[in-house]
């Protein structure tokens, strides 16, 4: 049986109506977008899903929404992680109700920096179910010593992977070679995700993966399948659109989204991206024809055979 957590998994949008509110009739559309583009699995309410930006309410009512819509097509984790321990116990709870497949967490906001209280943090959302528990894992400047963080997170009941957020290559593999397979490793940053699999991850978790996931599933196929003249020519492609739309990045998947798949996300939840500005139709839709094109031909390839 193909192990549920893999692959490729957006970091899934959560779009915002004008009054800041979700908006349920988008999340349903981009929901069924993805589980129609065959994606590995839905990573709900972290960073870009704007998570710690709703109220709880609000949260636990996206949660709700994504699990109906998925209705097990497709496994979901919940990011539960909140400005207090007891807020993100209670969302660890209520995402066990809505039977999500897991459950992941940042770390506390004000004590980051503190190992111990990120432990301790992490703890008491993991034992709060018995769903499988992904937490974050930020660096060496947050968590000390990397080897010796993640010793003592496997020590927490229900661990069963983590979601790095690092893009230090090395440090990918010194927690893999130090945990073996008792974590399954997702990468966080989109741009590594074919290199971080060379350093024992088992699959990627990213922003981008919601306007090209289908792009990047196959690039990601195609490399495990040997195929490193297309990793090589998309990767360094979709490095360098990273760069260029980061400064501008949600006003620029705002438009992108609307474009290719006619799914409005919103504005962003202040103070989130207030200051960023937004693109010309053209300047976007040349950015998506300059990767999408790269595998055009191999998504062909793949359709006629």
């Amino acid at each position: 049986m193909k192990d549920k957590f893999q692959g490729l998994w957006p970091a899934m949008l959560t779009p915002v109506s004008e009054n800041g509110e979700p908006a349920f009739d988008q999340l349903e559309k981009l929901v069924e977008l993805l589980i129609g583009q065959n994606l590995d699995g839905l990573y709900i309410l972290g960073s870009t899903g704007q998570g710690v930006l709703f109220t709880e309410e609000q949260r636990k009512k996206v949660t709700e929404v994504v699990s109906e819509v998925t209705a097990g097509r497709v496994p979901v984790i919940v990011q539960v992680g909140s400005l207090t321990t007891d807020e993100s116990v209670r969302l660890a709870k209520h995402a066990k109700t809505c039977k999500v497949d897991g459950i992941s967490s940042v770390g506390p906001i004000y004590f980051s920096g503190n190992t111990e209280s990120a432990l301790e943090h992490y703890k008491n959302i993991a034992i709060a179910t018995d769903l499988p528990f992904f937490p974050y894992q930020l660096g060496d400047n947050s968590m000390g010593d990397t080897t010796a963080f993640v010793k003592k997170v496997m020590q927490i009941p229900n661990v069963a992977g983590m979601k790095l957020t690092t893009n230090q290559l090395l440090e990918i593999s010194l927690i893999h070679n130090y945990a073996g397979d008792k974590l399954k490793l997702f990468s966080g940053s989109d741009e590594l995700f074919c290199h971080a699999s060379l350093c024992g991850t088992v699959g990627a978790i990213g922003t981008f993966y919601n306007l090209w996931g289908v792009e990047c599933k196959l690039v990601q196929n195609a490399f495990t399948n040997g195929d490193y003249a297309l990793a090589k020519e998309f990767m360094l492609a979709f490095q360098k659109t990273i760069q260029l739309v980061l400064p501008n990045i949600w006003p620029f998947l705002r438009k992108a989204m609307l474009l290719k798949y006619n799914i409005d996300i919103g504005r962003t939840k202040a103070p989130l991206g207030n200051t960023q500005s937004n693109w010309d139709e053209q300047t976007v839709i040349d950015i998506m024809e300059t990767l999408e094109v790269i595998t055009a031909q191999r998504s062909q390839e793949i359709k006629v055979s």
